[in-house]
């Protein structure tokens, strides 16, 4: 097998990928809605000589580039879309539209895979199928879920699918591969609390919600202290509690609500049952009504042993085995990368992004993704599928 592109023709080719991220950054779009965005990347794309294909998840891009004779295909993915944040940039290339910003790098993500598209098909040293993936609503939306349903497996048959997002605090230069789990699923609940309301002066005369939502949110967090494995992380965290509007009235009604998080499907139910079974002793000691609606989000994303395995061996042949790191901890924020790993296997990395000086962590209205790292991300994608699909395999 050949090599990939040449270091000249990457960072020649890395300095149109950076100068397309600064014009995706000036022009941010939300989930659903990022139609320039995707008529930028299928113009680049067809420009390339890639087979497009548009409309999966309404905005969605897949670029499909076929070489030699295997019937093998993997795909790699890149979200679009931006956050509802003001930007709080002065640089020249800051968001354009008010209210809107790229604050967590899917704009340096989507020029990483454009400028590998472009040296994939450059030097088109593998065989088998790529699936460029652009997928819209990652943050909170789901796009993810959406290709899926609607059919991005069976309309592109692919063996492995692999994600990459950018890491701030971790150095330029390094990525993190990590077996298992990597992040975690997202869950949000509300519980209502219902009674007799009444005089806060005679108590004995009415239901205490306040106090029941006391002992609710006292007793739901000994969930996670005594109910779950010390050794399975979960997080279950009420945010908000709303009762009452005068000092004299105790509230007929009462509003929890939280996020619950774990890293696997079997910790995830338990926590949910264990929630119904809190509120239903609670509802019983206190003489009231307790709703529990749990509203599932983001399932976790978990990394597959041998797509895990080849990511690791890929980057430690790029960066070198002390700039590859296994020992990080996973994330409790989640990511509908999650879907397509459910959906097929595969494996998702972190990508160094710099240590984050200036208030560049992800979601900040400062955030900026970091240009320097444009072309390791590219090697990264060139050398994965030239690993992935290599020439003269059998299969």
């Amino acid at each position: 097998m050949g090599s990939m592109a040449s270091d000249d023709e990457l960072t020649e080719i890395a300095a149109r990928a950076a100068a397309i991220r600064r014009d995706l950054h000036a022009h941010p779009e939300l989930a659903f809605a990022e139609r320039r965005t995707a008529d930028l990347l299928a113009s680049h794309l067809e420009g390339l000589g890639i087979e497009v294909q548009r409309g999966l998840a309404g905005t969605g891009v897949v670029g499909t580039l076929r070489h030699g004779s295997a019937g093998r295909a993997i795909g790699l993915r890149a979200d679009m879309d931006g956050l509802p944040i003001e930007e709080a940039n002065e640089f020249p290339h800051r968001s354009r539209h008010q209210g809107c910003m790229h604050a967590c790098g899917h704009d340096g993500h989507m020029a990483m895979l454009l400028g590998a598209a472009e040296a994939l098909a450059r030097r088109p040293r593998f065989d088998g199928s790529v699936h460029f993936i652009f997928q819209p609503a990652e943050e909170h939306e789901g796009g993810g879920r959406v290709m899926v349903e609607q059919g991005l497996f069976e309309r592109h048959p692919m063996q492995a699918v692999f994600g990459m997002h950018n890491w701030p605090g971790l150095a330029a230069g390094q990525m993190a591969v990590m077996p298992g789990a990597v992040m975690a699923s997202a869950d949000r609940f509300e519980i209502v609390l219902s009674g007799r309301g009444g005089h806060a002066a005679m108590p004995h005369q009415a239901d205490d919600l306040v106090l029941a939502g006391s002992l609710l949110v006292q007793a739901l967090q000994s969930l996670v202290a005594r109910r779950t494995d010390p050794l399975e992380p979960a997080v279950l965290s009420v945010t908000r509690f709303h009762a009452g509007d005068a000092d004299n009235v105790l509230a007929g009604a009462a509003l929890l609500g939280g996020t619950l998080r774990s890293f696997s499907a079997a910790q995830r139910t338990l926590l949910e049952e264990g929630m119904q079974r809190v509120c239903a002793g609670i509802a019983a000691t206190q003489g009231i009504a307790i709703d529990l609606q749990i509203e599932r989000g983001y399932p976790p994303t978990v990394n597959s042993r041998a797509e895990t395995d080849l990511c690791r061996a890929v980057a430690t042949e790029l960066f070198g085995a002390a700039r590859v790191r296994t020992d990080l901890r996973p994330s409790m924020g989640a990511e509908d990368f999650s879907y397509l790993l459910e959906a097929c296997p595969g494996c998702y990395v972190w990508l160094g992004n710099g240590l984050a000086e200036g208030g560049c962590m992800l979601h900040s209205p400062r955030y900026d993704f970091n240009d320097a790292v444009i072309i390791d991300g590219m090697r990264y994608w060139v050398r994965l599928v030239e690993r992935a699909l290599a020439e003269n395999r059998a299969g």
